[in-house]
């Protein structure tokens, strides 16, 4: 028996398949078959009914995985006590939003290369429902996602709030008499769009509140995956909508953006560190306080240009500088009062 074998056995134990286990060693499907065999005849005992579609613990395997968690937690340990500076080794997939990828997310992986530089990050950007998905299959160690989990087999713990605010561009506020006073409501009901994140995005149930609040049940959304791409088109004067707060201000010092005056904002939302129940090694701890240190949603705008290969300027009369990726994006009509704007965000960053 080896901490190799041991090793298979738990990543097929806790995953959805043996395919994602071994992704998760970088292993080949038959080379992950090979240790568990290995494992199986050192005990003498089958640990997985192979009689179905997809392999199952047996009786003896759901015997063997707390124990063999225990002892990979243990080496990690031993590890850890006498090679104290070299940190978390390994491997660690993760999941992130795409605000989180434009604020904190860079700051995060710094100090974790700082303080395990034999660790390496494999970061994830996507919507929450599928970073969720994910973990829950066992693709993910950890996700940070929009609100709590409502699957029993994945925890949470609240990290931080982002605030959100409505904008619009001044053109738009012009329209509207006076237009210091002009309010996101006056707009919607004027037949102005909402340029908003997909449904699956956390923002959607901060607007359909507010939508609720507000007796507004007939609305056109244009929605894009994208938030420098929703930026541009706000301040094209091509609609209204949210965005965090801290990236907002810079615009409206711009005055490319003006606030709406509105008599609630959209309320906060809450961010969580989400992984899956049982699994409590050190890894996960460790990175789950470096999360707890480093999340923070507030950003300049001007960081968010640069991670888009773009900058927004202030447009001279009838022109304006959008994000590179928005002159590729392609305009669908999903329905009358939908419309769909995408592109690509799903990243996959991979740390030497």
């Amino acid at each position: 028996m080896t901490l190799k074998q041991l090793e298979a056995f738990y990543w097929a134990a806790t995953c959805a398949n043996f395919a994602i286990a071994a992704e998760r060693l970088h292993l080949s499907v038959s080379s992950l078959s090979k240790r568990i065999s290995e494992l199986e005849v050192s005990l003498g005992m089958p640990l997985f009914d192979r009689s179905a579609h997809r392999a199952l613990l047996n009786e003896a395997g759901q015997a063997l995985l707390p124990r063999a968690q225990a002892l990979l937690d243990n080496a990690a340990t031993v590890r850890a006590t006498f090679a104290p500076s070299a940190g978390l080794v390994g491997r660690c997939a993760f999941g992130v939003g795409e605000l989180s990828a434009l604020t904190w997310l860079p700051q995060f992986i710094a100090q974790v290369r700082r303080q395990h530089p034999q660790l390496t990050l494999e970061p994830y950007v996507d919507v929450g429902s599928v970073l969720e998905s994910r973990v829950a299959r066992g693709e993910l160690d950890f996700a940070i996602i929009a609100g709590r989990s409502s699957h029993y087999d994945i925890l949470s713990q609240p990290l931080s709030q982002a605030q959100f605010i409505w904008v619009a561009a001044p053109a738009l506020a012009a329209s509207r008499k006076p237009p210091a006073l002009c309010s996101a409501v006056d707009l919607l009901h004027a037949g102005q769009p909402m340029i908003v994140l997909p449904p699956s995005a956390g923002t959607t149930r901060l607007i359909d509140d507010w939508l609720l609040q507000h007796g507004i049940t007939a609305v056109e959304r244009i929605n894009c995956n994208n938030w420098g791409a929703i930026a541009g088109m706000l301040i094209a004067s091509v609609g209204i909508g949210i965005l965090p707060a801290g990236w907002s201000q810079k615009l409206i010092d711009q005055s490319l953006l003006g606030p709406l005056i509105d008599s609630e904002l959209p309320a906060s939302l809450s961010y969580s560190f989400q992984w899956r129940r049982g699994d409590n090694r050190p890894l996960l701890d460790q990175l789950r306080r470096l999360c707890t240190q480093c999340v923070d949603f507030t950003v300049d705008m001007s960081r968010v240009a640069n991670c888009e290969a773009g900058t927004i300027k202030r447009p001279h009369p009838g022109t304006i500088s959008l994000p590179l990726p928005m002159r590729h994006l392609v305009l669908s009509t999903e329905c009358p009062h939908t419309t769909s704007l995408s592109a690509p965000i799903k990243a996959k960053v991979k740390e030497p």
